[in-house]
């Protein structure tokens, strides 16, 4: 009879935890961020073994060294690394690293290992940034069975307290990403024997911190351009979205210029599993920024808090002594250059509604408590197999007091390649959060002159 007790009580706990909470969290709840918790809902203070440390502010100040648009110096050249896992020493550390880096650690057990670096918290934003997050945070509340999000304002951590998985991937989507963005980067797929042709992209972001406070706007999430420059087969591609923050209310708009074809055409197919741009077929389309969308096709259950070796602190990865040749090894990136360490993060599972279709049938995000950027997803397949491996590597630009990605990486354990996006290492500028748009930036009858 005790045991029946306590199934229930369980399978009670369970079915409260997986429900939509909706209720905004009180004053009182929000009077912890900047006390026991950050101002991003992060816990302050480190674990129980001092393997993960406080939370001291993070990287708030340019690093001596940066050339301010052109390269981030690393704010740690001193760190060596503690120890390495491989497939040797798996065992021993399995219960703190995540399925697919398992699965990246049996598939290639003599040429991958993950090197584990001294934890350090560097993420931050500006203050202007937490004081609006602390002040709308007893506002924002998902609606339309989570879908979309009133109230959010200006805000980039909508639910620092999240209660339900839908509302910390919203965080993930909404996160501080600058109020512009502007980068010339590359995306790479690279094959089996290790061959890959850089495509050279100009992307182009204004989020809604930077959009001005009209009725026009008031459901825009932010407009970007992706602007195709090389190679020449390819350039002159250019594609515009803008995405929104109700997808009920009002879809993802889109639209492409076509160089071969000199027209600008509508594209509704720029979302979910449809195939990403210039990537061969090696991402969807939601795989872009670890994800990116329309949450509706999933249910999310958000499973909790735990440690994980995750990718953090990529300043050796994007150094400019790199060359893409050092970096894209054949199966997976060269990793000597990679830097692994010990952070909590938020546990996300995305199931795929049954009466719904995607090509992932199942995907689980590891969301950085500092940053609420995905830090690794898996991905599995409609048997239930895990198929693809995302990794971001994020780094603090201290020059704008920004957490970004230098590159996101997905394997394919499937056919044995990869896709790399946002490596700039033999480019000739860095990202630049500050680009002011000129007005009409982001409208289709652009499109034909940006690509010009």
């Amino acid at each position: 009879m005790a045991n029946k007790a306590l199934r229930f009580v369980v399978a009670a706990a369970c079915l409260l935890a997986a429900a939509p909470a909706l209720a905004r969290i009180s004053d009182q709840e929000a009077a912890r961020l900047g006390a026991d918790l950050t101002p991003v809902g992060a816990i302050k203070a480190g674990n129980a073994d001092g393997s993960i440390p406080a939370w001291d502010g993070g990287i708030t100040a340019m690093l001596p060294g940066t050339i301010p648009g052109i390269s981030e110096p690393n704010p740690y050249p001193g760190d060596k690394p503690l120890f390495r896992i491989n497939a040797a020493n798996l065992a021993q550390y399995r219960d703190r690293l995540t399925p697919g880096a398992v699965a990246m650690l049996e598939r290639y057990p003599e040429t991958y290992y993950m090197n584990i670096y001294p934890t350090r918290r560097s993420a931050a934003l500006p203050a202007e940034v937490y004081a609006r997050i602390k002040a709308q945070a007893t506002r924002a509340e998902l609606v339309d069975d989570g879908n979309g999000i009133d109230n959010l304002g200006l805000s980039t951590v909508p639910f620092p307290m999240p209660r339900t998985g839908q509302e910390a991937i919203w965080n993930h989507l909404v996160r501080y990403r600058g109020n512009t963005l502007n980068r010339i980067m590359t995306q790479s797929v690279v094959q089996g024997d290790g061959s890959f042709l850089p495509v050279v992209i100009n992307d182009l972001f204004a989020f809604k911190s930077s959009l001005p406070d009209t009725a026009e706007n008031a459901n825009n999430l932010f407009f970007a351009i992706q602007n195709v420059l090389a190679p020449q087969r390819l350039a002159g591609t250019v594609l515009l979205v803008v995405d929104k923050i109700n997808v009920v209310k009002e879809p993802r708009q889109s639209w492409v210029y076509n160089s071969g074809q000199r027209r600008v055409l509508r594209a509704p197919e720029v979302a979910y599993d449809n195939p990403g741009t210039a990537a061969d077929g090696a991402r969807t389309t939601d795989n872009y920024d670890m994800f990116n969308g329309a949450i509706d096709r999933y249910d999310w259950k958000l499973v909790g808090r735990k440690e994980f070796y995750v990718p953090y602190n990529a300043n050796l990865l994007d150094s400019r002594g790199n060359t893409y040749k050092d970096i894209l090894k054949p199966a997976h990136m060269n990793p000597d250059l990679l830097r692994f360490e010990l952070h909590r993060v938020w546990v996300v599972e995305a199931t795929l509604k049954p009466d719904l279709r995607h090509v992932y049938a199942r995907r689980v995000f590891y969301l950085d408590e500092d940053s609420w950027s995905a830090l690794a997803v898996d991905h599995y397949d409609g048997r239930g197999a895990l198929w693809r491996v995302a990794e971001g590597h994020l780094m603090q630009f201290s020059q704008d007091t920004v957490p970004f990605y230098t590159t996101e990486v997905l394997y394919d354990l499937h056919d044995d390649r990869y896709l790399t996006l946002g490596l700039n290492n033999e480019e000739k500028s860095d990202i630049d959060f500050t680009w002011q748009p000129e007005e009409g930036y982001f409208t289709p009858s652009n499109l034909r002159r940006i690509a010009k």
